[in-house]
C-alpha cells in the first residue's frame, strides 16, 4: 500500500490536503462449515496492536480474480475449502482507492493445514452463528460491513 497526499479545491474555493491510500484490492470471505459454523482467522493486527478474530481474506494479487483470491486466502489462512461465490464489493474507506470484495463460502470442510507467510500469525477458529452475531457488534473485528453484506446475501440477517 502507498499513501499519497492530494490537494483538492473545495466548493468554497479553499483547498485541503487529503491522504489517499492506494494499492491492490482485497477480499474477505464469510465461510460456513457444513454444520453452519462461521470460520474465522484469529490473527495479530499491527494497526490496533491486538489479536482479532476476522473473516479470512487479504490482498488480491496482480492478475488474480476476486474469486481466485478468496479461494486462495480461505485455504491459506484456514485450510478450508467450500462452494464459493463473490457477491459484491465496497471501498475500504473514504480515503482509499482500494476496493474490498465480499465472498461467501458454504459447505466448507477442512482439507489442509493453513499455509502462512513467515510474517503471518493466524489460527483458524469456528464459532456458532449466534456467537458470530455478537462478535460483529463487539467492535473487535474488521470487515464488519462485508460480513453483513454476506449474511444478507445468504438470507441470514
Amino acid at each position: 500500500m502507498t499513501v499519497v497526499t492530494n490537494n483538492y479545491l473545495l466548493p468554497d474555493n479553499s483547498s485541503a490536503d487529503w491522504d489517499i491510500v492506494t494499492g491492490p484490492d482485497a477480499v474477505a470471505v464469510l465461510a460456513l462449515t457444513t454444520e453452519q459454523e462461521v470460520i474465522l482467522a484469529r490473527q495479530y493486527r499491527p494497526g490496533p496492536d491486538i489479536v482479532l478474530d476476522e473473516l479470512p481474506g487479504g490482498a488480491i494479487d496482480a492478475g488474480e480474480s476476486p474469486s481466485d483470491a478468496a479461494s486462495r486466502e480461505l485455504l491459506e489462512e484456514t485450510g478450508y475449502r467450500g462452494a464459493l461465490k463473490v457477491i459484491g464489493q465496497t471501498f475500504l474507506s473514504a480515503n482509499a482507492t482500494r476496493r474490498s470484495w465480499a465472498a461467501v463460502a458454504t459447505e466448507c470442510v477442512r482439507v489442509a493445514d493453513p499455509s502462512l507467510e513467515a510474517s503471518e500469525f493466524c489460527e483458524p477458529i469456528t464459532i456458532s452463528m449466534k456467537e458470530f452475531r455478537r462478535h460483529l457488534k463487539s467492535g473487535q473485528m474488521s470487515d464488519v460491513g462485508i460480513a453483513y453484506m454476506c449474511l444478507d446475501s445468504l438470507g441470514l440477517l
